[in-house]
């Protein structure tokens, strides 16, 4: 009997994984896994990166932790990195732990900054696991964007729309996350967000986009938000961030970060800015650039999607969405899912099954064969039910 409590809500369906190489990882078998979920969406280098292991081991043996009145060269050269990708210079980043606790800072520093009390998101958003980002019963507004996603003029939103003209004026924060969705793989259109953007921000509030799980190439793009031709406030980046390795950060930009000079905001967390984290993330950020694995994600990505589209050919599939390495497949019975979701596994095959839809969030750097013989043998499955 295993002394782990599992509170996740998924099945234990592998219980003995003890090593990685690339794409794929092993059990005490012997048994080899093409990890087609990037253990949850985390890995964008692959597991076992030897760049990020040799950054991590140099920096144990330097400094791993340290207080809140210490600093070094290593947290401002991440810091400094990650204001590049994001686009940010001459603005302020913080490095964290996780992706939620990213988004729950950059909640806490836009309402201290706006002295307003409701937070914005879409209505299928996921942005954390804390107790203030799952329970949304006060102080939110959730924009429910169903219609628009089937609207005739969902390419050409217009700003008179009755659904718009609805967002309240007390908007401390609109919190976009650019095609996560809880998991789902759904895009919002370019023009439904414009438009919120810029009622939100003549309303005086900020914008924070959730980058946890689109953000580091997964889209394509450095960050999901840069699809949309929108200039966020601040924007959170974590899984990815760490290749494995629980680090998170907040970039703030130089606007946002001048409201904050000589305030009274605090926000204090015993593993803020450690340097064994901003180790990993500016080497996470150095390989994933002197690798190409950016572009190559949105040149294999569209591949891949094409590939996955000729499913749709089999009844049991009735949608395939995707944008760079982020994949959904949508089934038309939940079950036949969870069927074909035990017969991958047991080819060797590790998918995010999120009940009647498999999300897939490879490694930017998986071989492009592999993942094409994965399809092929998805699509083998599909014929034989």
């Amino acid at each position: 009997m295993s002394s782990i409590y599992n509170c996740t809500g998924h099945e234990l369906k592998i219980p003995d994984i003890v090593d990685s190489d690339g794409a794929f990882v092993f059990d005490e078998r012997g048994e080899r896994y093409l990890d087609l979920e990037s253990g949850i969406w985390c890995t964008p280098l692959g597991h076992k990166n030897a760049g990020v292991n040799a950054a991590i081991t140099r920096q144990i043996n330097l400094l791993t932790h340290a207080g809140f009145c210490f600093s070094n060269d290593i947290v401002e050269d991440a810091a400094k990195a990650v204001l590049s990708i994001t686009g940010f210079q001459d603005g302020k980043c913080v490095f964290l732990s996780s992706g939620s606790e990213a988004i729950e800072l950059a909640r806490q520093l836009c309402k201290h900054i706006t002295k307003k009390t409701v937070t914005m998101c879409l209505h299928d958003a996921y942005l954390g696991s804390f107790r203030s980002d799952t329970n949304r019963d006060d102080d939110w507004h959730l924009f429910d964007w169903s219609q628009c996603a089937v609207c005739p003029e969902r390419e050409d939103c217009n700003s008179e729309c009755p659904k718009l003209k609805n967002i309240p004026d007390d908007i401390s924060e609109f919190v976009f996350e650019p095609g996560s969705a809880s998991g789902f793989v759904r895009f919002p259109s370019v023009s439904l967000i414009r438009n919120i953007v810029d009622i939100i921000r003549a309303q005086g509030g900020k914008i924070i986009v959730n980058e946890v799980t689109t953000g580091m190439g997964r889209t394509g793009k450095w960050f999901g938000y840069n699809h949309y031709s929108i200039e966020p406030d601040l924007v959170t980046i974590g899984k990815g961030l760490g290749n494995g390795y629980p680090v998170s950060a907040v970039a703030i930009n130089h606007e946002t970060a001048g409201e904050l000079e000589g305030g009274t905001f605090k926000y204090v967390q015993s593993h803020q800015n450690d340097p064994l984290g901003a180790a990993v993330a500016r080497t996470v950020i150095k390989l994933l650039d002197e690798k190409g694995l950016i572009d190559r994600a949105a040149i294999l990505g569209k591949k891949i999607l094409q590939e996955l589209e000729t499913l749709t050919m089999s009844k049991h599939v009735t949608e395939v969405r995707g944008r760079g390495m982020m994949f959904a497949v949508e089934f038309a019975q939940k079950t036949v899912g969870d069927k074909i979701y035990d017969q991958l596994l047991d080819r060797g095959y590790i998918v995010c099954n999120r009940g009647g839809m498999f999300r897939l969030d490879p490694p930017l750097m998986i071989e492009e064969s592999d993942i094409l013989e994965f399809v092929s043998v998805f699509r083998g499955l599909l014929a034989d039910i």
